[in-house]
């Protein structure tokens, strides 16, 4: 492992804000020194490098994709400058790269070949929902998305309710975007009156809202979720 370079896990910002008002400055060190990157979307993974580390020459960069439309054949590949000594950043499309991230498996390829990890601090919208929820930190699931048949919806919401009186254990999950508000009026009524639900959205930026309040509570606050960064956690006691 001594010779080879290392993978650098670089979280970026959860939204279009200024990096250096939610990154440290490890993050823009990191950037400076490497040219090889994992990315999600060229595009934005060049924005974000020019608006960290204006100076650094954008032809110089390689970036490798990996989205749905990557081979997973491919993945072992982007790690060979590592073991040729080169260090290769692997970047989050928004927050921290592994989790609820593709680059989890490249995480895992890395381990196999014995590359080094090593995960920079950046935001998590995860934790920092489950921060700010007053729920329980000290058990808690992230669920991802949810079903979209509304049947099967249902039926997942009650059964993650159950799982949390159960188990004493918050259970947070993910909406697309533009669905958001059909999820809160979805929780508001599907929950029991009492259960309680925290709304996490645009987390880090100056329109962040976060609550936690009742299902009943929910029923008679209304708020505008529409494309916008949400996590929803839910808990009943």
């Amino acid at each position: 492992m001594t010779n080879h370079g290392k993978l650098y896990l670089i979280p970026t910002t959860l939204g279009d804000n200024n990096p250096m008002e939610v990154l440290p400055i490890t993050v823009k060190n990191t950037i400076e020194q490497i040219d090889i990157f994992i990315v999600e979307n060229e595009k934005t993974a060049r924005r974000f490098i020019k608006k960290i580390c204006p100076d650094k020459p954008q032809p110089s960069l390689k970036l490798f994709l990996l989205n749905k439309f990557t081979n997973e054949a491919d993945l072992p590949s982007f790690l060979d400058p590592c073991l040729s000594g080169t260090s290769v950043g692997l970047l989050s499309e928004a927050g921290c790269p592994g989790v609820a991230d593709p680059g989890a498996d490249v995480v895992k390829i890395a381990h196999d070949k014995n590359i080094k990890v090593v995960p920079l601090v950046g935001p998590s919208s995860i934790l920092m929902a489950m921060m700010s929820s007053g729920m329980n930190g000290q058990s808690f699931a992230f669920n991802g998305y949810l079903p979209i048949d509304k049947g099967e919806r249902k039926a997942e919401i009650k059964r993650l309710e159950r799982l949390s009186y159960e188990q004493d254990q918050s259970q947070l999950f993910i909406e697309t975007p533009y669905r958001n508000n059909k999820m809160i009026e979805d929780l508001a009524n599907i929950l029991e009156n009492n259960t309680q639900i925290c709304v996490a959205c645009d987390i880090t930026l100056p329109t962040e809202f976060i609550k936690t309040q009742t299902a009943n509570d929910w029923k008679n606050n209304k708020v505008d979720l529409h494309k916008r960064p949400t996590l929803f956690i839910i808990h009943k006691s």
